[in-house]
């Protein structure tokens, strides 16, 4: 494998490069370094604030935290993530990212690194002799946010402004196509395994799959460079790209939905008995992500748009509950051929940070298997119609729930539930000062 040094010599022309983190809310947290001082960051690692992995969604410190002035707001190191570099195609001058993740002084990962938190599940399975093999899908909308109301952007290509919703419509695909044939040649420059790309239920709504693979750190990393990919891409092409959940009252919101299966050390997934059932270790899994589903309401709903999206009749699940073949229910266990047997969490938002949530996930699912939890009988229907527990409704209510779980203790860091939970709580201070409308404004770009 070559070396991220070895990638810049073959990329002459990029003359700047980002060393950037993942911080809570998913933001990228870095700096800009000249090529030429690459070398450093590299082997030395890039030192910023600890803090800086817990800010809110307006990029500030947390008011009650200790990573500020308690500690003296001190250091910790960087380290290139096994990604190495990838070109930011959105910029105008060749520029690459360096994704990095931060470490204490004497080489311990940091808690508060929502990648850290992923790895560690990781881990736990890797323990077990076992590999989640994950995939995403991703809805975003496309923007016309040049004044304060967001509309659709007019199509290149007709020149109109289409005000409808179009499922599944190859017209709308191609009305955009442009930005579309950029974005996969940017997915294919970047390493990013985008597939298929469908029109959706919600007005200028896209979403795109990303290919299962047997690495959910890479899945999450994807995920992460997809959605900066994505947003600034659209930019160039004169419009925005959002992944906020619920950008418009009167159509669905935007889902990161999330499609796993575990291998055991022989590669077989352990999901398939040749049947549609399924294996008991599938009933566990789902067992494990119900009982989970209430208290980590927060990681799949983060925001206070978020819970604009989790409402009945919207595309998007509110009750907890699971099915075979049923989108609306919050677990899916999706048909096909048995050797393909997985599941399918519907709950996440698009504003959700990627890592949270895959470890959210593939921690209950974990802690099911090893509990052997028993889920509830699947239900057939529409899941809407039906008298079901909930997931929490509003942002209040989440934090906690989060915050008494005794479920995300087995999943999470300690360190990192607490600061997560104060991001939370000064957003949801801050957030009800401000109108609906600015509300969009602050959610729109940031996630």
């Amino acid at each position: 494998m070559n070396s991220p040094l070895d990638w810049l010599r073959k990329n002459l022309a990029v003359r700047t490069i980002r060393v950037a983190a993942c911080d809570l809310n998913g933001v990228a947290r870095g700096k800009r370094i000249p090529a030429r001082f690459a070398d450093k960051a590299l082997q030395g690692g890039t030192r910023f604030p600890m803090s800086a992995m817990n800010l809110d969604i307006w990029g500030e410190d947390i008011d009650d935290s200790p990573l500020v002035f308690e500690t003296g707001d001190k250091d910790g190191v960087l380290f290139p993530t096994e990604r190495g570099f990838v070109p930011m195609p959105w910029l105008d001058a060749p520029t690459a990212l360096l994704p990095i993740w931060m470490f204490y002084e004497d080489g311990r990962p940091f808690e508060g690194d929502p990648r850290h938190a992923l790895a560690r599940v990781v881990d736990r399975y890797k323990a077990k002799g076992l590999t989640p093999v994950v995939a995403v899908e991703l809805e975003f909308f496309l923007i016309d946010d040049s004044t304060r109301n967001l509309q659709v952007p007019v199509a290149p290509r007709s020149g109109k402004r289409r005000k409808a919703a179009e499922i599944l419509s190859i017209r709308a695909l191609d009305a955009f196509d442009a930005f579309f044939t950029d974005l996969y040649e940017a997915c294919e420059a970047m390493d990013i395994p985008a597939d298929t790309a469908i029109s959706e239920a919600g007005l200028g709504q896209f979403e795109i799959n990303l290919m299962h693979q047997s690495d959910a750190l890479r899945a999450a990393d994807d995920a992460w460079l997809f959605k900066m990919l994505v947003k600034g891409l659209a930019r160039r092409h004169g419009f925005a790209a959002s992944f906020m959940a619920k950008p418009y009252d009167d159509y669905a919101g935007s889902g990161m939905h999330a499609h796993f299966s575990v291998l055991d050390e022989k590669g077989r997934n352990i999901f398939d008995d040749g049947t549609e059932r399924g294996t008991d270790a599938l009933l566990h899994a789902v067992g494990g992500c119900m009982e989970a589903l209430y208290d980590s309401a927060l990681i799949f709903a983060p925001h206070q748009n978020s819970y604009d999206r989790l409402v009945p009749e919207a595309h998007a699940p509110s009750g907890i509950c699971w099915a075979y073949e049923n989108r609306t229910a919050a677990i899916r266990i999706p048909s096909g051929a048995p050797a393909a047997r997985r599941v399918e969490h519907r709950v996440a938002g698009g504003d959700v940070n990627p890592y949270l949530a895959l470890t959210a996930i593939l921690g209950a699912a974990l802690n099911g298997m090893e509990d052997e939890a028993q889920p509830p009988k699947p239900i057939t229907g529409n899941s809407y119609a039906q008298d079901l527990p909930h997931i929490p409704t509003d942002w209040a209510t989440a934090i906690k729930a989060f915050e008494d779980s005794t479920i995300m203790p087995r999943i999470f860091p300690q360190y990192l539930i607490r600061n997560l939970l104060l991001t939370k709580k000064q957003e949801l201070h801050y957030m009800a000062e401000l109108s609906g409308p600015e509300q969009v404004e602050v959610y729109l770009d940031t996630v």
